[in-house]
């Protein structure tokens, strides 16, 4: 079963973080993805850039409204994710325990929804 690893992060937090520490968190992030490669995890993963740089949609009475930036403010924002393969929610937990943000934010482990379930 396919599942996202939804890391969550404080924006703001990150960017005063002294470049050393940063250069550390990039490595542990390095090693995490190697890591879930490694086992045959990983199926895709990507950072996401700031909320400054999101567009929010809506449709509201027939009408497309847009938001430049965040829809909403929270103390962490969506950072990135890891999409796995794992055999079960433990697994996959794991998985998301191991991940650097576990340690500075939060990761969320959610279980894809296939389209195939849905349409069966």
């Amino acid at each position: 079963m396919r599942y996202m690893l939804l890391i969550y992060n404080d924006e703001a937090a990150m960017a005063n973080t002294p470049r050393d520490k940063v250069e550390q968190t990039l490595a542990a992030y390095g090693a995490y993805t190697e890591a879930l490669k490694k086992s045959g995890a990983y199926l895709a993963g990507e950072r996401l850039r700031p909320t400054q740089a999101a567009t929010s949609i809506r449709l509201a009475n027939g009408k497309t409204n847009v938001l430049d930036g965040p829809y909403a403010d929270t103390k962490e924002q969506l950072a990135g994710f890891y999409m796995i393969e794992a055999t079960d929610i433990d697994t996959a937990m794991e998985w998301g325990a191991r991940c650097p943000a576990a340690s500075t934010g939060t990761v969320e482990v959610r279980p894809i929804w296939e389209m195939t379930d849905y349409l069966s």
